[in-house]
C-alpha cells in the first residue's frame, strides 16, 4: 500500500470497522513520533467507523519489546487486529540493523505463528528529519496507512 503520501487512501473503498476490536502497541522510544504515528493510527481507525471501546493501547519500552508487548496482547485480548508502532533511527553502530532486523523478524513470525494480523508500523528512518516525515510530516503518516491495512486485513481474519 505504499505511495508518496501515506495518509492518502480512498475512504469508500475501506469497509466499516464498527464491529472490529483492535490492538496498539507502542513504542516510548522516540516518542514524539510514536505518539504521532500512534494519532494518525487512531484517526484512521475511529474515521472508519472504529470504536473507541474496541481500540487498546499499549505502551512498550521501545521497538524490540513490539514483538512481546504484540504477542501478549494477541494472546490475552481478543482482537481483530494489532498494530505495532515503533522508530528507530539509524546511529553509528550496528545496532539500528540488529533491532530492525529482529523487530521485523518477529513481527513477520507473529503473523505466521497466530491468527491474528500484527501491522508492522515501525518506521526505520536514517534521520530524525526521514521519521518526521512519515510521521505526519511532507510525507504523510504511515499510522493511518497502517490503519488502513489492520482494517482489511480484520476483514480477511474474520471470512
Amino acid at each position: 500500500m505504499a505511495t508518496t503520501d501515506l495518509s492518502a487512501y480512498d475512504k469508500s473503498t475501506i469497509p466499516n470497522a464498527k464491529n472490529f476490536r483492535f490492538g496498539i502497541v507502542v513504542s516510548e522510544w522516540n516518542e514524539a513520533i510514536t505518539n504521532s504515528l500512534y494519532k494518525g493510527t487512531l484517526e484512521a481507525l475511529t474515521e472508519n467507523g472504529a470504536l473507541k471501546e474496541n481500540i487498546v493501547k499499549w505502551d512498550v519500552p521501545g521497538s524490540y519489546e513490539l514483538i512481546y508487548g504484540s504477542k501478549k496482547m494477541v494472546s490475552s485480548l481478543k482482537l481483530d487486529a494489532v498494530i505495532a508502532i515503533g522508530n528507530v533511527i539509524k546511529g553509528q553502530t550496528k545496532h539500528f540493523d540488529f533491532v530492525c532486523d529482529a523487530v521485523t523478524q518477529g513481527i513477520k513470525d507473529l503473523n505466521i505463528l497466530q491468527d491474528t494480523p500484527v501491522i508492522f508500523c515501525v518506521l526505520t528512518d536514517d534521520t530524525m528529519q526521514q521519521s518526521i516525515d512519515r510521521s505526519g510530516g511532507i510525507h504523510g503518516n504511515k499510522g493511518i496507512e497502517c490503519a488502513i491495512a489492520a482494517i482489511k486485513m480484520a476483514v480477511i481474519k474474520n471470512i
